[in-house]
């Protein structure tokens, strides 16, 4: 018997695509315009799966999920929407949803989601979310990628390690995963370990008790025992000496920790989140780093897009950090021209969205005007031109190897092979229809070459 399912969307163009390619998937597919006549019909009907839109007229999808899951609780939900962040992903999977798609999607995809779904177990009841503003903003790809696996680990206590840039917002994720976790009732303790020096580190860790050292005057609580049934993040991890690496490895393994100086054995209940900007599987093979302290923190790795691969982003980002800004300041928030809008797509971004933030508090309190116009930019920015940008390839590289090096990036050729193999790879991919072994011959290389590249440049979906 073929498995039924429905799809719940007012955009009759999506109910066409997912009912044929569902059809042709060998089910029966019956479509609905909005959420009332489902919940009529499922007075005397039950589908094997329900497939709706967050976004229609009278009650929306998160309102027929919540009906759903409360007389019908072993019915999948899945979700999708064009209107998304991250706060409506984790709410998807906090209120029951099997799956959350973001539009617009690919319909093999879909079609494959869908037959899980049938075949797996709903997931588990939860409350509803409360709504509140999005704490990450982001529609580009590789952030609703993110905000997925954010939503699959909200009852997770597992380790996790989070890759990208400086400025891309590691620590706001590290923030995010922790509210969204079965520990979000306890402590949020953070660590910059490249900012403590070598020699403190080990007391800054793990406390030392009075008399251990020239200068420990009193006894000291260190951020194990800070973060006791919550959450510590270690920032910069692949700066962390090697001897420290060693004892942080004995720790997470054994689950105990002593004080500098002290006998007592301490019980670390913590969750681990660590960072870095680094690449540590280049550390490994360097001998920087400890392989076996890498799989432990690298349970569920996060990567994080620099800005200038999620440009589409920057318009949401630029008036979140205006208008918030402006709140903070109790002024009137100010808005870009279109011109200026496009004159920051072309920028090159090395401080990622750190620099676009620091930009928007600048340019609330100095530029004249509600509306602010490529001359109020300063020259940085101001000199990057979409035309610099899109049709002189390398005069925009130059200008952002420049920016790259005034603003203090380390790594700068490493970065630009690396951006450049990916662009390379997205667009080979996006031109055969995601067949590998074309794009390979397309690009020049091997299909194991780029296989190992998409694996190395963690291009790899999650």
């Amino acid at each position: 018997m073929k498995p039924t399912v429905w799809v719940v969307d007012d955009d009759s163009s999506i109910r066409w695509v997912l009912e044929k390619a569902l059809s042709e998937a060998g089910m029966q597919v019956r479509t609905f315009e909005s959420a009332a006549p489902v919940l009529q019909a499922l007075d005397g009907e039950r589908p094997d799966l329900v497939i709706s839109d967050v976004r229609m007229p009278g009650e929306d999808g998160f309102a027929l999920l919540r009906r759903i899951q409360a007389d019908h609780h072993n019915l999948p939900v899945l979700l999708t929407t064009a209107y998304s962040d991250m706060d409506a992903a984790v709410a998807a999977f906090e209120e029951g949803a099997f799956e959350y798609l973001p539009k617009p999607f690919d319909v093999a995809e879909a079609v494959s989601l869908a037959r899980h779904a049938i075949a797996q177990a709903p997931a588990a009841e939860e409350e509803p979310a409360a709504e509140k503003r999005p704490e990450i903003l982001g529609e580009a790809p590789a952030m609703q990628q993110v905000f997925r696996i954010i939503g699959r680990l909200v009852s997770s206590e597992a380790n996790v390690l989070i890759t990208g840039e400086s400025g891309t917002g590691k620590e706001l994720v590290a923030r995010a995963l922790h509210r969204h976790s079965p520990r979000s009732d306890g402590p949020f303790v953070a660590l910059n370990t490249a900012a403590v020096p070598a020699e403190l580190l080990e007391s800054e860790l793990f406390g030392h008790e009075r008399g251990a050292f020239t200068g420990a005057v009193e006894r000291r609580v260190g951020r194990f025992e800070e973060a006791s049934g919550g959450t510590l993040f270690l920032d910069e991890i692949g700066d962390m000496p090697a001897e420290l690496q060693t004892r942080l490895l004995r720790v997470l393994a054994e689950g105990e920790f002593q004080r500098v100086g002290g006998r007592q054995l301490l019980h670390a209940d913590v969750r681990i989140i660590a960072a870095t900007h680094q690449d540590l599987s280049a550390l490994i093979r360097d001998g920087g780093f400890r392989e076996d302290l890498y799989h432990r923190l690298n349970v569920v790795p996060i990567h994080l897009p620099p800005l200038r691969d999620r440009r589409e982003d920057i318009p949401q980002l630029v008036r979140h950090f205006l208008e918030e800004v402006a709140n903070e300041l109790g002024l009137q928030p100010k808005q870009l021209s279109a011109e200026t809008l496009e004159v920051l797509q072309g920028h090159g971004w090395p401080g990622n969205v750190r620099e676009l933030e620091n930009l928007c508090r600048r340019l609330t309190l100095m530029a004249p005007g509600t509306t602010i116009f490529p001359e109020d930019l300063p020259p940085p920015y101001r000199d990057s031109t979409p035309e610099e940008s899109s049709g002189d390839w390398q005069s925009a590289l130059a200008q952002w190897v420049r920016a790259a090096l005034q603003n203090g990036q380390s790594e700068v050729g490493d970065r630009v092979q690396a951006d450049t193999e990916r662009v390379l790879i997205r667009e080979a991919l996006a031109h055969t229809g995601g067949h590998r072994q074309r794009a390979a011959a397309l690009l020049g290389w091997g299909r194991n070459t780029l296989t190992r590249k998409i694996k190395e440049l963690q291009m790899e979906e999650g």
